[in-house]
């Protein structure tokens, strides 16, 4: 039998999260998200170079920082440039879940124009996560008329 160029349970994009506390990190997630962590490998020091945890149908791989290799998280960096959106059948209760785990809103749940019902978090270790329901299927020529209506409407507040 031929190697697969993508493991069985992967997909082709993966998220990677560098950051520091990669132990507590994965503790946050099983209670946070439900994560299922996969594997762990960590140096003589617990150092976790590399981590692999599964929410919902999606692996996500993380380690702590090693700054000697360029590897630094959102702590270390002043910010994460990227938010990781995670579709899960109850956003209300995840979300509800990772604030008593030491999440950070940014952005309330609330129902959006096009059809999810999301809202915006920051973990404790600096990584932002996007939790979502969708609720809605929201035909093309719908959510055109809803994002035009939602873009003109920020437009006349920001002036």
């Amino acid at each position: 039998m031929a190697t697969k160029p993508i493991p069985d349970g992967y997909r082709t994009a993966t998220p990677y999260l560098i950051l520091k506390g990669a132990a507590e990190a994965i503790e946050f997630y099983k209670r946070a998200f439900g994560a299922t962590e996969l594997l762990r490998m960590a140096d003589p020091n617990g150092r976790v170079g590399h981590a692999e945890i599964r929410i919902g149908d999606s692996v996500i791989m993380l380690a702590d920082e090693h700054p000697e290799m360029g590897h630094r998280g959102p702590r270390s960096l002043g910010g994460s440039s990227v938010s990781i959106m995670l579709y899960l059948p109850d956003v209300d209760a995840v979300f509800e879940r990772a604030l008593k785990a030491g999440a950070r809103a940014q952005r309330p749940v609330q129902n959006q124009f096009y059809g999810d019902r999301s809202g915006t978090l920051e973990d404790p270790f600096g990584h932002v996560w996007t939790i979502a329901t969708h609720v809605e299927d929201v035909p093309p020529e719908e959510l055109k008329r809803r994002a035009e209506a939602v873009m003109k409407s920020s437009a006349s507040t920001a002036s």
